[in-house]
């Protein structure tokens, strides 16, 4: 597996028909409505269940060949969410990565963040870079989570990041283009998502790698993200296969490679 962005057309070119994708993100929606479905009155019990699928899908990824998984575990809206339910949600993600880097590190998993990092505690931040330098040279897959990410502040930063170095003279305003914010925003040294996936039954992707995602085929289902098992992921990837990527050209241009 190669981490290096192709440019900006999405990595790898047009598969084959039945490929499997090569990064598939996901949008992991429903754990609060799982959690009253089932009248569970502890804050945080749908996202305590969900942290089960994510080992199970994980596993899915290493065994059907999908090389990178970017998980979107905490958006940058959801600081609005009540004072309680935030809490438990960085209790919770702190003890994520205290018990599961030796692990992921054990099955040779690379572990990224991405998103703004000033907003966590001190705690969390140490947590996160220290799982990102205990797996940095793991080689068996990538595991991306976005937390405090939204696709807007993303691109926004890459413009800014641009607009300094032309306010100082270190680019032309001809040097602007798709590949230099390509390079800019979050996993440009990744290959784009192939494939968004959204659990929850909500039909969109709500501020979700916006730039990167302009390619991915989506895919939606009603099951709440703690039900989502690997037999639903494999539905998802048989869904990926029979899709015909295009990336603006006619069927007959695909065919014709």
């Amino acid at each position: 597996m190669s981490d290096q962005h192709p440019g900006p057309q999405p990595a790898g070119g047009v598969p084959h028909a039945g490929a499997v994708p090569a990064h598939v993100a996901i949008i992991m929606d429903g754990n609060n409505r799982w959690a009253k479905q089932r009248k569970l009155s502890e804050v945080a019990a749908g996202h305590k269940a969900g942290v089960e699928t994510i080992r199970s899908i994980l596993e899915a990824c290493e065994t059907h060949g999908v090389a990178i998984l970017t998980l979107f575990a905490f958006s940058s809206e959801n600081w609005l969410r009540p004072r309680s339910e935030v809490e438990a949600l960085m209790a919770l993600f702190s003890g994520y990565l205290t018990r599961e880097t030796p692990e992921l590190h054990r099955r040779n998993i690379r572990m990224r963040f991405i998103g703004r990092r000033d907003r966590f505690s001190r705690k969390i931040q140490q947590k996160m870079a220290q799982s990102e330098s205990i797996t940095r040279d793991n080689s068996g897959g990538v595991l991306v989570i976005a937390a405090d990410y939204g696709g807007k502040w993303d691109i926004a930063e890459a413009a800014r990041s641009i607009a300094r170095e032309v306010a100082a003279g270190e680019l032309g305003l001809d040097d602007v283009d798709e590949q230099l914010v390509d390079a800019r925003v979050c996993l440009a040294d990744l290959p784009w998502p192939d494939l968004l996936i959204r659990t929850g039954g909500d039909h969109r992707i709500s501020n979700f790698l916006l730039w990167q995602c302009a390619y991915a085929e989506f895919y939606f289902t009603e099951k709440y993200w703690p039900d989502f098992t690997e037999a639903d992921f494999l539905a998802a990837l048989r869904d990926f296969s029979r899709r015909e990527r295009r990336f603006g050209k006619t069927s007959e241009q695909v065919l014709e490679g």
